[in-house]
């Protein structure tokens, strides 16, 4: 896959407004194996980036120590090491956790040319993602995971066909795990819905749309409309409107900023737009709310 590798310090994918920071694979040099593994602290900080983001390519994460959770796809998983994890590119997760420890594995859909059939046991990983470790299999995968360390760290001679094949070995033994009764996900609606709200609240993102909302987190759009109905009672459109309108009366009431200026704010590219929709949803005109004094000293005493 052209473009899931950088050089060491290339600036993450500019995305569109709204769409989550998608990160490449860095490699030392031009043409060098799409494939690395690492501790935390040696992949350094992006490893346990605490904000949700996605990849162009695969990650393993075999986690030895730590508290807090780590969320994928929205489903909270809380850290009770060790354990093994499959991050499929795309899948958007982030970290909310202390003191984590272990190694990563990262590698492209480009290294696993001598197992294809390793994309498939790869993506119905990815769909349980976080499998806690017994003893015997803890030690077991620590063994392998630390001879594929060893083999990258040494490059010896014929290192991308060892790699290739450890890889391969891990993966079919991963896949052979079961799904641990302890690890299991919240409401996937009900997350949907959580994050929905915490992000209505965010107004510095910038998301004034619902497919921006959706976007965001990780689902269609009318997968979103379902979720937020069943849990609230209402539309996301209905509660996104509401944002706008709200975010627009705190900047009227709170700051000098013009009624054109404040229009941008909240997604409207026509102020005279924003006009009728602030009069619609607030029964005034942008002006005459500015115009209110108790609106502004309201706004101070907040």
């Amino acid at each position: 896959m052209r473009g899931t590798t950088v050089l060491p310090g290339t600036p993450c994918q500019v995305q569109n407004g709204g769409e989550l920071p998608m990160h490449r694979l860095e490699v030392p040099m031009l043409n060098a194996l799409p494939f690395a593994i690492g501790t935390f602290d040696a992949i350094g900080p992006m490893s346990r980036a605490n904000f949700p983001h996605r990849h162009t390519f695969h990650e393993i994460v075999y986690v030895t120590g730590g508290t807090g959770t780590h969320v994928v796809d929205l489903a909270r998983w809380e850290l009770r090491p060790p354990h093994l994890c499959v991050i499929a590119p795309g899948q958007v997760h982030h970290w909310d956790a202390r003191d984590l420890s272990g190694h990563v594995v990262l590698f492209t859909d480009d290294f696993l040319l001598d197992h294809p059939g390793d994309r498939e046991l790869l993506r119905r990983l990815s769909e349980r993602p976080w499998l806690t470790l017994d003893g015997p299999t803890h030690a077991r995968l620590g063994r392998l995971i630390a001879e594929l360390e060893e083999e990258y760290r040494a490059g010896a001679r014929g290192v991308e066909s060892v790699l290739r094949a450890l890889l391969h070995v891990l993966v079919v033994r991963a896949a052979r795990l079961p799904q641990t009764a302890s690890a299991v996900p919240p409401a996937r609606p009900g997350a949907v819905a959580e994050e929905f709200a915490r992000l209505t609240a965010r107004p510095d993102l910038g998301l004034w749309s619902v497919s921006a909302y959706a976007e965001r987190i990780g689902v269609t759009p009318g997968y979103l409309t379902e979720a937020v109905k069943a849990a609230t009672g209402r539309t996301p459109s209905q509660l996104v409107r509401e944002a706008r309108a709200g975010e627009a009366k705190r900047l009227l009431a709170r700051t000098d900023l013009t009624v054109r200026q404040i229009a941008g704010r909240v997604g409207f590219g026509d102020p005279a737009y924003f006009c009728r929709f602030f009069r619609r949803e607030a029964g005034v005109s942008p002006g005459d709310f500015r115009r209110r004094g108790d609106v502004r000293a309201v706004g101070r005493s907040q």
